[in-house]
């Protein structure tokens, strides 16, 4: 393990204990992830959804791993601070395989991922699990791994049994060796509580309209924010209606309503080649 990579998979690590929750504004490519990281982000994320679309994929567990680990290694050259991938289910029911695709994946820059149970059993992200942290400290690295549960995203027991059953859940990850859990679609206070009290865990909530304020978050024990996909989506919205109104109206005015500028973004980035 280089020495670049132990301390960022340390500090990655530290950013889960600060008392205010670490913000994560998801990236999609090279270029997003070093404006982000101008923006005084402490880390970067990948989110799977914008990168898959950013590579010509959709997302939902289709994208190439070596797609992937490409794209991790640019976004990687670009950056100071640490980054986390998200690799959904790990590209494979195998744990064999998604513990090669992690080798990759560190190999590439990355110091965590996201490891998600989707509508598959506790059992097998568990193996997941147990594979990625065997084959990077294999590799040399102390990778972070946020296991991700969809009980609450994808409504996978009736709502009054999602809290026991996300912490239920919780309680087989840690088990396994993952470094922390994560509850997209999860919005209400008391949940949250619950939750935080019961997995012994950092908590990684995610972005969504009812989402309580940062500082509610804190308060509540939440350790890590991410913002998912909503960024990429922001974005892409920009560019459809700026080139709508230039193929359809034959007018400029979307393309100047909020833009960077060219001097600034180009100085965000090494001019050396590899």
């Amino acid at each position: 393990m280089s020495d670049r990579a132990g301390n960022r998979a340390a500090e990655f690590h530290r950013l889960h204990q600060q008392p205010r929750p670490l913000l994560l504004a998801n990236a999609w490519d090279a270029g997003s992830a070093r404006m982000i990281e101008a923006c005084g982000a402490a880390a970067i994320a990948t989110t799977s959804a914008g990168l898959a679309w950013s590579r010509g994929y959709p997302d939902g567990n289709v994208l190439p791993p070596r797609v992937l680990t490409a794209a991790v290694e640019e976004i990687a050259r670009v950056l100071s601070v640490p980054l986390t991938v998200d690799s959904e289910g790990g590209y494979s029911a195998d744990p064999r395989a998604v513990g090669e695709t992690v080798v990759a994946l560190v190999g590439a820059g990355a110091v965590g991922i996201n490891l998600e149970d989707g509508g598959a059993s506790p059992e097998l992200l568990s193996a997941k699990i147990t594979a990625a942290k065997t084959a990077a400290l294999h590799a040399g690295v102390d990778l972070f791994v946020n296991a991700r549960t969809d009980v609450y995203l994808r409504g996978l027991v009736p709502r009054e049994q999602a809290v026991e059953e996300t912490i239920e859940r919780a309680r087989r990850y840690r088990a396994a060796g993952c470094d922390g859990i994560f509850v997209p679609a999860l919005s209400d206070p008391a949940a949250i509580r619950s939750i935080v009290a019961a997995i012994a865990l950092p908590l990684n909530v995610m972005v969504v309209p009812r989402l309580p304020p940062v500082a509610e978050l804190a308060t509540l024990g939440v350790r890590r924010v991410s913002a998912g996909a909503a960024i990429a989506q922001a974005a892409y919205a920009i560019a459809r209606r700026a080139a709508t109104r230039f193929l359809t109206d034959g007018v400029y005015d979307a393309m100047f309503e909020a833009t960077a500028d060219y001097t600034e973004l180009n100085a965000l980035f090494p001019s050396a080649r590899g």
